[in-house]
């Protein structure tokens, strides 16, 4: 990675947490406390982001009432925070972009390199392959 790609890349990262927005949409957020994103999320509210947990089962997780999909979210959502697995993180970027957020952040692990090209084409903020609760309080 040249020096240029990792400034950009760390100004993305930078612009998605203080200036893209307060409310994320975690994907593949239950209540399971052993799985990464119920940490997360948590690291993320104390940072002052809204959760929004997304999860087939659609549970409210930290107080936050969960939706089954992205698109059953009725309000907006700034960011959405994937943590599923990698083949299946492309289509989650889609709507994504399909439901109008402005960023989409894929976990550690969570590589899809033509999901990470589409959705920079749409217009959103990407970034792929860290962690929001790393990151974030880096910048306090």
């Amino acid at each position: 990675m040249s020096v240029e790609t990792a400034t950009t890349e760390s100004d993305t990262v930078r612009k998605i947490l203080t200036a893209t927005g307060d409310t994320w949409a975690v994907v593949g957020l239950s209540s399971n406390r052993a799985r990464a994103a119920y940490g997360v999320a948590a690291v993320l509210q104390r940072f002052g982001k809204r959760i929004v947990p997304v999860h087939p089962k659609a549970e409210t997780v930290h107080g936050e009432q969960g939706y089954a999909s992205l698109a059953d979210i009725p309000f907006p959502v700034d960011v959405v925070d994937v943590f599923v697995n990698s083949e299946h993180a492309g289509q989650i970027a889609d709507e994504a972009a399909a439901i109008g957020a402005k960023a989409v952040w894929f976990q550690l692990g969570v590589i899809d390199e033509a999901a990470y090209d589409r959705t920079r084409e749409a217009g959103l903020d990407m970034v792929m392959d860290r962690c929001p609760a790393i990151e974030i309080p880096r910048l306090a």
